[in-house]
C-alpha cells in the first residue's frame, strides 16, 4: 500500500517537472541572424562551410548572454535588408553601418564596433594621399551599397568608381591591375595585405569617415517595430564589454579596441 501511494505522488511530481521544462523550452528565444560570409576578417565562409569572423563571433557572445538559439543565414550584401523585411532571419550582424537612409529600412541597435575606413593601391601607384585631389583621373574600386561606394561616389567626383558585389571581386581587379585603388574599412584592407594576394599592395591611409554617410559605427539591424529585441541585444552588447567577453573576442582579430571612441 506505501508502494503503490509512493508512486501516485511522484506521478504528479514528475508530471509538473515536464510541464515546467516543456515550458522553459519555449520561453527560450530563438534567433535567426543574417550575415554575409564574404567580408573576411569580420564575416567568411570557409571552403568547408563553416561561417568564421568578429561579427560571428560576437553574434554568438550576444546570444550566449541572451541565452537564445542562434542560427545564421548567409545572405548576399545587396538583398540581405530585403531578407530581413522578408522573414528569412531576425537580425543582420554583418558590418553594417548605421546610416539614416538604412533606418528609414530597419532599426538599429547600439554600435558594437567603429573603425575607419582605407584607401589602398598597387605598390609602384604614385597616389599620396586620401583627397578627392589625389585621387583625381583615379579608377577607385568598392563594395556596392554600402557606405565606403557612397562615399566614393560623393567624394572622388573626378574619379572613376567602379562598384562591386563582394569585396573578393574589387581585390582581384586591384591585383590584376585594372584599378588603381581602392576603399573600405581599415581592418578589411588589412587583413587584405597581410595576405599573399595583398603583397601587391599598400596602404595610402585613412579616411576621416564623415558622419553624414557612415553614421556612428556599426549597429545590428532589426526589423522596425521590434523594440523588445533592439533592448535585449543592447544589454547584451552592454554585458560583453563590462564582462570582458567583448575583449576576449575583439582580440582574438585585433590589436587594438574595436569598438572605438
Amino acid at each position: 500500500m506505501r508502494i503503490s501511494r509512493r508512486i501516485a505522488l511522484a506521478l504528479p511530481a514528475a508530471a509538473l517537472a515536464l510541464a515546467v521544462g516543456a515550458a522553459n523550452a519555449q520561453d527560450t528565444m530563438k534567433l535567426k541572424i543574417g550575415t554575409e560570409g564574404a567580408y573576411p576578417p569580420f564575416n567568411n565562409l570557409t571552403a568547408d562551410g563553416t561561417l568564421e569572423g568578429f561579427d560571428v563571433d560576437i553574434a554568438r557572445a550576444l546570444c550566449e548572454e541572451m541565452k537564445a538559439d542562434c542560427e545564421f543565414v548567409t545572405q548576399d550584401w545587396d538583398g540581405i535588408i530585403p531578407a530581413l523585411q522578408a522573414g528569412k532571419f531576425d537580425a543582420i550582424i554583418a558590418s553594417m553601418s548605421i546610416t539614416e537612409d538604412r533606418k528609414k529600412e530597419v532599426d538599429f541597435t547600439d554600435k558594437y564596433y567603429n573603425t575607419p575606413p582605407a584607401i589602398v593601391a598597387p605598390k609602384d601607384s604614385d597616389i599620396k594621399g586620401v583627397t578627392k585631389e589625389d585621387l583625381a583621373g583615379k579608377t577607385i574600386g568598392a563594395q556596392g551599397s554600402t557606405t565606403h561606394s557612397t562615399y566614393a561616389e560623393q567624394t572622388f567626383a573626378d574619379s572613376d568608381v567602379k562598384l562591386y558585389p563582394t569585396a573578393e571581386e574589387y581585390k582581384l581587379d586591384i591585383i590584376s591591375g585594372r584599378l588603381d585603388a581602392v576603399i573600405d574599412d581599415v581592418i578589411v584592407l588589412e587583413e587584405f595585405l597581410k595576405s599573399d594576394e595583398g603583397a601587391c599592395c599598400k596602404q595610402i591611409g585613412t579616411v576621416t569617415p564623415v558622419e553624414s554617410i557612415y553614421g556612428p559605427g556599426i549597429g545590428i539591424a532589426i526589423r522596425k517595430g521590434e523594440d523588445a529585441l533592439r533592448e535585449k541585444l543592447n544589454a547584451a552588447i552592454t554585458a560583453i564589454r563590462a564582462n570582458g567577453k567583448y575583449k576576449e573576442v575583439n582580440d582574438k582579430y585585433f590589436s587594438f579596441d574595436a569598438y572605438g571612441d
